[in-house]
Parts: structure tokens; C-alpha cells; sequence
């Protein structure tokens, strides 16, 4: 074996032992991961057992909504009666101009180029 085929075979052997050790690490760290995971998750077993979470919903497409209480958000002298309590709270905290972008765009459809040329 002359020198040269001695240095390419230490190197197919270095290159081998380095495969090896990155697989096996890589095959360490897959096997944490999925152990995480399963730490995380719930099973579709306990949750309709213990919990007694229904595995179906019935459509509701073609009834008629239930508006219940609605709840008053004024902006721009204009009052806007929304259905959800924590969304009319959330936007009554924003500042006044977030307030005035959300009903152009929601409210009064204007693309955002529109409502960015009234505020100038």
C-alpha cells in the first residue's frame, strides 16, 4: 500500500467515524424532541374520557345568530355595536388614531393607501 492509498483510506475512516458521531447525535436530539412533545400533548383519549370534549360539532351555517348583548364603540362621532365584549374593551384601549384606522378599514372598507393619504 503505497503512502498516498494509506492517506485517502485514514481519511475514508476519519470521514466515517464523523458520520457515525453526527447520526447519533442527531438520533439523540430526535429522541428529545419526541420525548418534549409528548410531555406537551394531550391524548384524544383523555380528552374524551376525562374530559368529556365531544368528538363532533353540528354545523350552525343557516341559523339565525343570537345577538344577545351587543356592547357601544364610539369613534369619529359614530357609534358601533359589536357583539363581543373583550373586542369592544380591546379596541376602547388602543390609542385614538389605532381606533380611527381600525373603522376606516373594518368599518368603512378603505384600503390602507386611502386611509394613509387622509392621514396625510
Amino acid at each position: 500500500m503505497t503512502e498516498q492509498e494509506a492517506y485517502q483510506e485514514h481519511i475514508r475512516y476519519t470521514h466515517d467515524t464523523y458520520c457515525r458521531i453526527v447520526i447519533r447525535h442527531a438520533s439523540f436530539d430526535a429522541a428529545r424532541m419526541l420525548a418534549a412533545r409528548w410531555k406537551r400533548e394531550i391524548s384524544l383519549e383523555y380528552l374524551t374520557e376525562e374530559k368529556f370534549v365531544p368528538l363532533s360539532t353540528t354545523d350552525e351555517y343557516f341559523q339565525v345568530p343570537d345577538y344577545g348583548e351587543t356592547y357601544p364603540f364610539s369613534v369619529r362621532g359614530q357609534t358601533i355595536l359589536l357583539d363581543s365584549r373583550s373586542l369592544a374593551a380591546a379596541l376602547a384601549r388602543l390609542p385614538e388614531q389605532t381606533q380611527e384606522e381600525i373603522f376606516l378599514y373594518y368599518f368603512q372598507h378603505l384600503t390602507q393607501k386611502e386611509i394613509g393619504e387622509q392621514r396625510g
